[in-house]
This record gives C-alpha cells, structure tokens and sequence, in this order.
C-alpha cells in the first residue's frame, strides 16, 4: 500500500512538473509570436489612429477653405463683370 502511494505521488509531482513546463512553453510561444507580429507591423508603413485623424483634419480643413475661396473668387468675378 505504500508503495502505490510513493507511486501515486510520484506520477502526480511527474504531472504537475509536465504542466510547469507546459505552461512556461505556451508563454514564450506567446511572447515569440507577439514579437514577431510586432516587427511585422513596424516593417510596414501603416500609420497610426492619431496621425490619420491629424491628416484628415488638415484635408477637411484644406477643402473648406478652398470653399472659401471659390466663394470669394465668384463674388470678385461679379463685382467685376
């Protein structure tokens, strides 16, 4: 009898030494992949949320004042003619 149980917990500290290093695999798999997609990403030239905002002000910016000066260039046309 207590031979299986040195058996018994020989198996169960086997099992739970398997699932340490289980475990310690799945995290540096997950931190290789993680590392790998994020050189993959800076390798391209996607930009980011706030420097695509930032152009986009400036282009809605750009077209009312070109708006603007459609505008006014009418008006100088008719005061003109």
């Amino acid at each position: 009898m207590q031979t299986r149980n040195k058996i018994m917990e020989d198996i169960s500290q086997l099992m739970t030494n398997a699932m340490g290093v289980a475990q310690g695999a799945r995290e540096e798999a997950e931190t290789a992949m993680k590392s790998l997609i994020d050189r993959w990403l800076a390798d391209r030239d996607f930009v980011t949320r706030d420097e695509f905002e930032a152009v986009r002000a400036m282009a809605q910016k750009a077209r009312e004042e070109n708006e603007a000066l459609k505008a006014r260039l009418a008006a100088l046309e008719a005061k003109g003619s």
